[in-house]
């Protein structure tokens, strides 16, 4: 049973407390069960950061954190755990003294490790809930099947640009993950935050609703999303409401489920993992940020191609570079000559990498990889460029 234990409350305890304990829904027993309740959040970004703040504020007595990260100043937009002094700083060491400072009451264990298919039992096993603030859909499918296996609700949430969702995943009593979204899409159609945007305001919406889902889960209060999928729009500040079933024929929760462990999340979501006998054939010709100076400098300089967005193109570019957003590439080839050398480069080379297979296949035989994009670029050849 979810917060099962019996712990007091110290008088301190009673007055922080206090608004809770009037709820008839809370009251001191329910302030117990947050108390001796376990929550492990994965992920300390847009989403973690208030999910893990107001489940502090809450009383929740152990919150697990999972992140490995650095921050950085793109982060701030979004990322309200953090400051501007703790840029460079780890990600986890920051949200230990906050949280701690926030109310020191709780316990803080961090788990500064990439969740993986040979961790991911060990660090969800002993919580009660686990909260899935990733942003990416190998570790999403991860701690979905994990849940599923080690039988945990799971409260998800996801933003993008202007836009978020959030359910939460109970095989006990309702779908799964992959019940909604059996397979991932093509990489490719789903670019990241630092690729797509997003609104810095959407993550703390988001992100609060997975709080009180957790909040109400521990409590045993009201009806949590088991089987309803929230969909928020900010632009149109409009939430509606999706029903859920569970799919009988899903791999891992399903009447007939034939995954009983963990599997190669990475390849599950197309997410390239080469081997030493192919990494030769799945690698792209490709130019550093020091080489290209040089190229640029001689007197038949080869063609820049930016695959990025106008958006981004907006923020900063290299000078004489044509945009052509690598969504518009197959419908434009014919801007491009297959006799100059061309370097295509995006913001940091995932796209490009992608864009420069395609053009070799299409009979593009001088084209070149920006090797870590117009960051890179941004960093060790020009410092005053603007990054994102």
């Amino acid at each position: 049973m979810i917060g099962s234990g019996t712990p007091s409350l110290s008088p301190e305890e009673m007055r922080r407390y206090s608004r809770h304990l009037l709820l008839p829904e809370v009251g001191v027993q329910g302030q117990k069960r947050l108390k001796s309740a376990r929550v492990l959040v994965v992920g300390s970004g847009g989403l973690g950061s208030p999910t893990a703040l107001y489940l502090a504020a809450a009383g929740v007595g152990e919150i697990g954190l999972v992140d490995f990260d650095r921050i950085e100043l793109s982060n701030l937009q979004r990322q309200i755990l953090f400051g501007t002094p703790d840029v460079g700083r780890r990600k986890l060491e920051v949200a230990v003294e906050r949280l701690a400072d926030l109310n020191p009451n709780i316990r803080i264990v961090p788990h500064e490790a990439a969740l993986t298919s040979e961790n991911a039992f060990e660090v969800l096993r002993p919580y009660d809930v686990v909260v899935d603030g990733t942003d990416n859909f190998p570790t999403r499918y991860l701690v979905n099947d994990a849940c599923v296996l080690l039988g945990k609700p799971n409260v998800y949430g996801s933003i993008y640009r202007f836009e978020g969702q959030a359910s939460v995943f109970d095989a006990r009593s309702g779908p799964c993950y992959r019940c909604l979204y059996p397979e991932p899409p093509p990489p490719d159609l789903v670019p990241s935050c630092a690729e797509g945007g997003v609104l810095g305001v959407l993550p703390g919406v988001i992100g609060l609703i997975q709080a009180t889902e957790t909040v109400k889960l521990l409590l045993g209060a009201g009806e949590p999303l088991v089987g309803r999928l929230l969909l928020y729009d900010a632009l149109q500040m409009r939430f509606r409401e999706l029903a859920l079933h569970k799919n009988p024929q899903c791999v891992i929760c399903g009447e007939h489920s034939s995954q009983r462990g963990l599997i190669d999340y990475p390849a599950f979501c197309g997410v390239p993992v080469p081997s030493a006998s192919d990494s030769a054939a799945r690698a792209v010709p490709g130019v550093s940020v020091e080489e290209l100076t040089q190229e640029l400098s001689k007197s038949e300089p080869p063609m820049l191609l930016d695959v990025r967005e106008p958006e981004e193109w907006e923020i900063a570019h290299l000078p004489g570079a044509v945009l052509i957003p690598s969504r518009q590439l197959p419908e434009r080839l014919t801007e491009l000559t297959k006799a100059r050398e061309v370097v295509v480069y995006c913001h940091s080379g995932n796209r490009s990498s992608r864009a420069t297979r395609m053009l070799l296949e299409l009979g593009f035989t001088h084209v070149r990889n920006l090797e870590g994009g117009i960051d890179a670029w941004a960093t060790k050849v020009d410092p005053t460029m603007a990054r994102y």
